[in-house]
């Protein structure tokens, strides 16, 4: 039978719901509030969820968009409220509810909706995007650049990304229902018939600098025709493209996908955003790639916000990848995210730190030099901004104005250190 997870705040409710589903052969796992519901989703995978809209720490409708938000509706949704109004079913329904269940709940009822919801089935998974990130200003504010950018040209350039974190942009700005071609897969010519197929929906290149010359052939083909099938194309590049330049490409290739640009945001500075940005990268890979479950201790979430991410976006999707895979239990341990970031600084001692900064401009290169060098300096002074000062050098005014430029977040620090 099925894993159905109950969530009601009320004890007499969820125990009689138990009961109930039980004695159907049911097994039911129960959640008295939002946050123990999300642990309950994500260790046991339940076939159905009883969600109770009306609860103390976050309501049910609040829980049911961040699950949707995040792609985690894998699973279909009953609400259940003893205060229920049209509204609220219609707004249950509209975020991703199967149904809705009205309080005191009837046995024949509760039983006949079950069997129903059992039967639903779960759109295909969505792809991961930006959206999914809302509580990340880092994020948010590179997702509010994308749409600016795209806006105005069908091409887009990412630089300084390849891989995942490009995939995940350009899966941002595809337009929902729309078809997706990856011109990094194809070994044959690009034809005007896949195009064709294509219209009206995304191209995407994962990285410029893997490109072959049928390749390129093929990216110049649909750059021409763009306009004619209503494409856009969302290109990523690893390296600056003096590079592409020294590998032969055609320089009027370059100058057209380099019209329009955005550099990712770099992860120095922007420590407290990286373990939401791990916890939804592993969800994804657990739920859409195969992964084994996995889920991350707070003691190794709080080691990959303390890490120094030079490798940048690389390097950290590459170390939920590793970690996800590597782990020995369900929960990935402190000690395991140890040995995956120090095994990744003895394979490539020069490598990691060094090319981020030299993949940027001279501005861009100071600034991510600088957030680190000040980032040491509080780390070793605990945030003691009178110590941080006389370190740098900078008299205390300057030394705040400077920070503040940067990014760098200072309000818990402080309110710890100089109170």
């Amino acid at each position: 039978m099925a894993q159905i997870l109950v969530v009601d705040d009320e004890m007499g409710i969820r125990e009689l719901l138990s009961e109930i589903l039980s004695d159907e052969g049911h097994s039911v796992t129960l959640a008295e509030n939002a946050t123990a519901a999300r642990k309950a989703r994500n260790e046991k995978r339940p076939d159905l969820v009883l969600l109770d809209i009306w609860m103390p720490d976050t309501d049910g409708i609040s829980l049911l968009k961040e699950w949707s938000a995040a792609n985690l509706l894998t699973m279909p949704v009953v609400m259940m409220s003893g205060h229920g109004t049209i509204d609220s079913a219609v707004e249950a329904t509209r975020v991703g509810a199967v149904d809705f269940l009205e309080k005191p709940i009837a046995l024949q009822k509760l039983l006949q909706t079950v069997k129903k919801a059992l039967k639903h089935e779960v759109p295909a998974k969505p792809p991961l995007t930006l959206d999914a990130f809302a509580r990340s200003p880092l994020l948010k504010d590179l997702k509010k650049r994308l749409e600016q950018a795209t806006a105005s040209s069908r091409i887009l350039l990412l630089k300084s990304a390849t891989g995942s974190i490009a995939e995940i942009c350009a899966r941002t700005m595809q337009a929902q229902r729309t078809a997706w071609l990856d011109l990094s897969e194809l070994s044959v010519p690009l034809t005007q018939e896949m195009l064709d197929n294509a219209a009206g929906g995304m191209l995407f290149v994962a990285d410029l600098m893997l490109f072959g010359r049928l390749q390129q052939k093929n990216l110049a083909f649909a750059l021409e025709r763009l306009e004619k099938y209503n494409l856009r194309m969302v290109a990523a590049v690893s390296r600056p493209l003096s590079a592409l330049v020294e590998a032969g490409w055609d320089p009027l290739l370059i100058a057209r996908l380099g019209d329009v640009w955005i550099a990712l945001p770099q992860l120095s500075g922007h420590a407290d955003d990286v373990p939401e940005i791990a916890v939804l990268v592993l969800s994804h890979l657990v739920e859409r790639h195969g992964m084994p479950p996995r889920r991350f201790s707070s003691a190794a979430l709080n080691a990959l916000r303390l890490h120094h991410w030079y490798g940048e976006w690389m390097e950290l999707l590459a170390a939920v990848k590793n970690l996800a895979i590597a782990a020995l239990e369900d929960e990935i341990t402190v000690e395991d995210v140890e040995n995956i970031l120090q095994r990744d600084a003895d394979s490539e001692p020069y490598i990691v730190s060094p090319l981020p900064l030299f993949n940027q401009d001279l501005r861009q290169a100071r600034e991510a030099f600088e957030r680190q060098y000040f980032e040491y300096h509080l780390k070793n002074e605990r945030g003691n901004m009178t110590r941080v000062a006389e370190k740098t050098g900078l008299e205390r005014t300057h030394l705040y104005r400077k920070l503040k430029q940067l990014g760098l977040n200072l309000g818990r620090r402080l309110d710890e250190t100089e109170r």
